[in-house]
């Protein structure tokens, strides 16, 4: 069984049913097949070949779905675009992942335009909502998606895949700000759904309410494991306090996953009063840190549990998980999934007891391939069979996983990754910047933001804000400085490596 399967499957399973609502539209999981067929068709006439690589860049809506399953049924490789990222991490996904064709709407196409007709492998672009041939400059290879798919067959044999085949490219920022493409297989992916679906314990009947980036793996599991199970979801473009409140008083939602950020907006919403949420049973959290104090007033204003678990892109990406009708640890992460094994171990690789804190380092079919055509890094972070993750953290007696710190000097706000160097590069290009370093500081709304250091060349000045707007015209809005400060010097070792573990010190003892 592979990922092309899951909606066969589902629907010899729970036959047709309405599981899909979107902005007024309703879609049966028979509507999203023969959508997925179709788009199958259309990219294979468009040349599209099995192991050959799809970049998807779009907000939420029923055509990433349609588009995965498209590719997945062709035999091809998805690579999910979060539609936030920039112009130059955009093309360094398609010059890296040397996709063949882009699916994106016409809002966000100005990120590729510049690299049609210079990328030898990008052949076509498809706009979701319109566009097509004309002009110059490569627009001619510019197509409508929807009149691509509407003239082909609604029926699509899935080409052969192994469980060892490469599905999907999810590409994430490395510890030196180069995007690495975690490569994720069949079996990878298929086995976190199945194992996540496992601990469902909810109504099928009932709808969800999706608001989790399906660009986003946490997003795309929970995609998969509603293949799975049968479920409905209410699916959002993005995140919205009031829509969320709005969907769930509508459809009378009994799950939603989220971040903890999406948590945090919610609880402090001024009209959430004016909603009824008492149909709500799980909120499922993850992708960063959950506040431990915001947990019961949460569930005291809107009903339901709010359950933290564990993950990684690089695990396809849950690890560990709390079940509804489980013991619940707050500030623990939960149990490991079924067929996952969790181990906390030392610098020397060493297994360490329960309650010592070490790396966490993760087994299963759930571990990555690794990173695409990245064997240096992939021998860095699998070593011995085990996925060493850089997150520290302890295991109890009962196999409960809590998370300490962090090792490396990844940045987490509102659940997106950022690493320090992305935003060191910009403020390096930054013409008055004789240094910077950039480190995450505590956050109550977002659980991190972007705190940089500045050093300015001799006789500069600066503001702060002159320094976010050079960095907002480079950068994603979400990956730029919060604030800034300046400062003389930046502390440094013997040979000359900046130390940011002396800058979060210094955060710690100064206001």
């Amino acid at each position: 069984m592979t990922l092309a399967r899951l909606g066969d499957e589902n629907i010899q399973r729970y036959g047709e049913y309405e599981a899909l609502a979107f902005e007024g539209r309703r879609l049966t999981n028979v509507d999203q097949q023969r959508a997925a067929c179709r788009v199958a068709h259309a990219l294979k006439r468009l040349g599209v070949e099995p192991g050959d690589r799809v970049v998807v860049m779009l907000a939420n809506c029923p055509e990433v779905m349609q588009s995965y399953g498209g590719i997945i049924r062709l035999g091809g490789v998805i690579v999910p675009v979060i539609f936030l990222l920039g112009e130059a991490e955009v093309a360094h996904i398609l010059v890296d992942s040397e996709a063949k064709v882009v699916i994106t709407s016409s809002d966000m196409v100005w990120k590729v335009e510049k690299q049609i007709g210079v990328l030898p492998t990008l052949q076509h672009v498809l706009l979701v909502d319109g566009g097509g041939a004309g002009g110059g400059g490569g627009q001619e290879r510019m197509r409508s998606y929807e009149e691509e798919i509407s003239r082909e067959s609604d029926r699509f044999e899935p080409v052969p895949r192994a469980e060892t085949d490469l599905a999907v490219i999810l590409y994430t920022s490395g510890t030196t700000g180069t995007p690495k493409g975690v490569a994720l297989s069949h079996g990878n992916l298929e086995s976190n759904a199945r194992a996540s679906a496992s601990l469902y314990e909810l109504d099928r009947d009932r709808w969800g309410v999706g608001v989790l980036p399906l660009s986003h793996s946490y997003g795309l599991t929970v995609m998969n494991a509603g293949h799975i199970l049968g479920t409905r979801g209410a699916l959002l473009r993005w995140f919205n306090p009031e829509e969320v409140l709005k969907t769930i008083q509508e459809f009378r939602a009994e799950a939603m996953s989220g971040v903890p950020t999406m948590f945090v907006y919610l609880l402090n919403y001024p009209d959430a009063s004016r909603y009824d949420t008492s149909s709500m049973r799980i909120w499922g959290s993850g992708a960063a840190p959950l506040p431990v104090e915001i947990v019961e007033p949460f569930e005291r204003r809107f009903g339901g549990k709010l359950l933290e678990g564990y993950g990684l892109t690089e695990a396809s990406p849950v690890v560990s998980a709390h079940r509804i009708s489980g013991v619940r640890k707050l500030g623990s992460v939960g149990q490991p999934l079924p067929g996952v094994t969790v181990s906390i171990r030392d610098d020397g690789d060493r297994a360490l007891p329960a309650g010592e804190v070490g790396e966490v380092c993760v087994k299963g079919p759930n571990v990555m391939m690794g990173y695409y055509r990245n064997p240096e890094e992939t021998a860095r972070t699998i070593r011995g069979g085990w996925l060493r993750t850089g997150d520290m953290g302890r295991l109890d007696a009962d196999d409960f996983l809590y998370i300490v710190e962090r090792k490396k000097d990844l940045i987490i706000r509102g659940g997106f990754n950022i690493y320090p160097r992305d935003v060191e590069e910009a403020l390096y290009a930054f013409p008055k910047a004789a240094e910077a370093a950039v480190i995450g500081m505590p956050d109550a709304l977002m659980g991190e933001e972007v705190l940089a250091f500045v050093v300015l060349r001799p006789g500069q000045s600066a503001t702060a804000d002159e320094v976010i707007a050079f960095c907002q015209g480079r950068l994603a809005r979400y990956k730029c400085p919060k604030a800034v400060r300046f400062v003389d010097a930046l502390p440094k070792s013997p040979v000359g490596k900046i130390l940011r573990k002396e800058l979060r010190g210094q955060i710690r003892t100064q206001p």
